[in-house]
């Protein structure tokens, strides 16, 4: 036997033991995960999480994935704010002993986390097989969200200090040295560690960058120097504060000087950072449209308005759904996402799929409608290419024409409320309509009351309404947005809607487009951002100009 071949005993001990991941899961910017960070997650059974990015790595876990909770271990390390975990050695050792797959998430990177250290050194001394997967480290990752390069084309040395366990010695050291200095503190911490710089050596002009909640959209950061941070602080009213304790980094050194910053800072300056953008619209509807929010720095929220149920008598669906197997139809037309779900479902209930769309053309009201129908396995052969709506459809459907159409009959699956619009225009161009209710709308039940008290308190920047039927539907279901809410309408339908409900319509979309719709609100907070600039004042949201906003803001 080749003595370097694992034996069978030798698997069964591994498989016995478990194994170990020890994650990085970066900063805070869901983003940043690795993509060997996702594979783990979605293979692990047990999942051990620091609670600052718990919400970031469980999203990407298995349904079902044990999530034992971490606390606070001593009163101690509570007051400062640092996340002690309770005994977290012990539960990845029990998890992974029960021949479980563990992955070990903590904040940053795990190479410069003390604790994974020693959670490592356990599992080696237990036998119990692991991994490291690297992350994106908080103290690099959060100057580079804040426009703050650590090192220049000149090159410099750059240190790194955590101020909650820093010597004397630690600070005479990096106090005589006139390099980059990245500091680990809090902000309570900060000012008191910029004082022990310029006690050390440093100059008080020299200058320093402070970011907390640094690559989420809750980033913040401020330009000083080492002298003048605690009155910053100060004037600014971030100290004193309950939220003293939040961790920040600060760097020191001319790489944070303020007229750099202003050019660099990338992620603070994107047209919505930080708004807080209702979006009237079901999870599955407004993925690509929050995607698309979140690029322009925005903070979505998904609130329906509409419930969509079974038509009240399914024969008639039934029905076409079997005359399109039969060849009954030329046409297949979906104006709505909702309609490819509704006949999806039907297919899937009598064993079909995709293939039955063979020799059938099918049409798709816009972008959304078509990579719904894509994602299906179909291919629209028409989609508009003007206007997204029935009109912009019937602009570019072809007339019927005996010669080359050998049947003259659309299938229309539609929602129980759509117009007429579309059966009109297909008759007028020579077709017969099978006009069918695949699906009906109801109003959706009330969202949350911390949700409806921010749509009538002024907590949200802005809100999307993409149809009229959104605009009735959430002033129904949730009440008026604040006034101080920017109203953004899909189009002059729409804004009429929002007008007669007494709402003040500040966007309009140039076309019927959801994707244009979030791009002439991304247009809009550029022009406001700028605005505030040139007139020398700070750039806020607008959920921060309604009564007492700015003494409730948290930092």
């Amino acid at each position: 036997m080749n003595p370097t071949r694992p034996t069978t005993s030798a698997f069964a001990a591994v498989a016995a033991h478990g194994h170990v991941t020890f994650l990085g899961a970066g900063p805070g910017d869901p983003g940043l995960l690795t993509l060997r960070a996702v594979e783990a997650l979605a293979a692990a059974d047990v999942l051990i999480a620091e609670p600052e990015v718990l919400d970031v790595v469980r999203t990407h876990a298995r349904a079902g994935v044990d999530t034992p909770q971490l606390t606070i271990a001593d009163e101690v390390s509570a007051a400062a704010g640092v996340p002690v975990i309770r005994d977290a050695a012990n539960l990845v050792m029990e998890a992974a002993r029960s021949g479980r797959r563990v992955v070990r998430a903590v904040t940053g990177d795990p190479g410069l986390d003390g604790n994974a250290a020693e959670e490592m050194l356990a599992c080696a001394n237990g036998g119990i097989p692991f991994e490291v997967v690297p992350g994106v480290a908080t103290a690099v990752g959060v100057p580079a969200y804040a426009g703050v390069p650590l090192r220049g084309d000149q090159g410099a040395d750059v240190r790194f200090v955590d101020a909650r366990n820093a010597s004397a010695r630690c600070w005479s050291e990096v106090g005589a040295s006139d390099g980059t200095l990245v500091v680990s503190a809090t902000l309570e911490t900060v000012a008191s560690a910029a004082a022990e710089l310029v006690s050390a050596g440093r100059k008080p002009d020299t200058p320093l960058t402070v970011t907390v909640a640094g690559t989420t959209t809750r980033q913040r950061t401020w330009n000083a120097t080492l002298g003048t941070i605690a009155q910053v602080f100060k004037q600014g009213k971030v100290l004193p504060s309950p939220e003293g304790a939040r961790p920040v980094i600060a760097v020191v050194g001319e790489q944070g000087a303020a007229a750099r910053r202003e050019e660099l800072a990338w992620f603070e300056s994107k047209p919505l950072f930080g708004w807080r953008v209702l979006v009237p619209r079901t999870k599955e509807q407004a993925a690509s449209l929050s995607d698309q929010l979140r690029s322009y720095g925005a903070v979505p929220h998904e609130v329906p308005t509409i419930a969509v149920e079974p038509p009240r008598t399914p024969q008639q669906m039934e029905r076409a759904v079997k005359g399109l197997v039969t060849g009954r139809y030329e046409w297949i037309a979906f104006t709505s996402v909702n309609a490819v779900k509704a006949v999806r479902e039907k297919f899937e209930e009598y064993g079909l799929d995709a293939r039955a769309f063979a020799g059938i053309k099918v049409a798709a009201v816009g972008e959304q409608t078509a990579a719904a129908l894509v994602e299906f396995g179909v291919k629209p052969d028409l989609v508009p290419s003007g206007e997204q709506s029935a009109a912009g459809l019937l602009e570019d459907w072809p007339p019927y024409d005996p010669v080359f159409d050998p049947i003259d009959r659309v299938f229309l699956p539609r929602a129980d409320i759509a117009t007429e619009t579309l059966v009109a225009g297909l008759i007028e161009l020579g077709w017969e309509v099978d006009d069918v209710t695949a699906y009906r709308t109801v109003r959706a039940s009330p969202p949350p009351a911390d949700t409806r008290e921010a749509i009538k308190g002024g907590g949200f920047d802005a809100v999307l309404f993409t149809s009229s039927s959104t605009v009735r539907n959430l002033v129904g279901i949730a009440g008026k947005p604040h006034n101080v809410t920017v109203i953004a309408c899909i189009g002059p339908a729409t804004a009429k809607t929002a007008e007669e409900h007494g709402l003040r319509v500040d966007v309009l979309s140039p076309e019927p487009s959801v994707s244009k719709l979030a791009e002439a609100l991304a247009e809009y907070g550029a022009a406001r951002r700028d605005a505030a600039k040139e007139a020398g004042e700070s750039v806020s949201r607008p959920s921060e100009r309604r009564p007492g906003a700015r003494r409730r803001r948290t930092t």
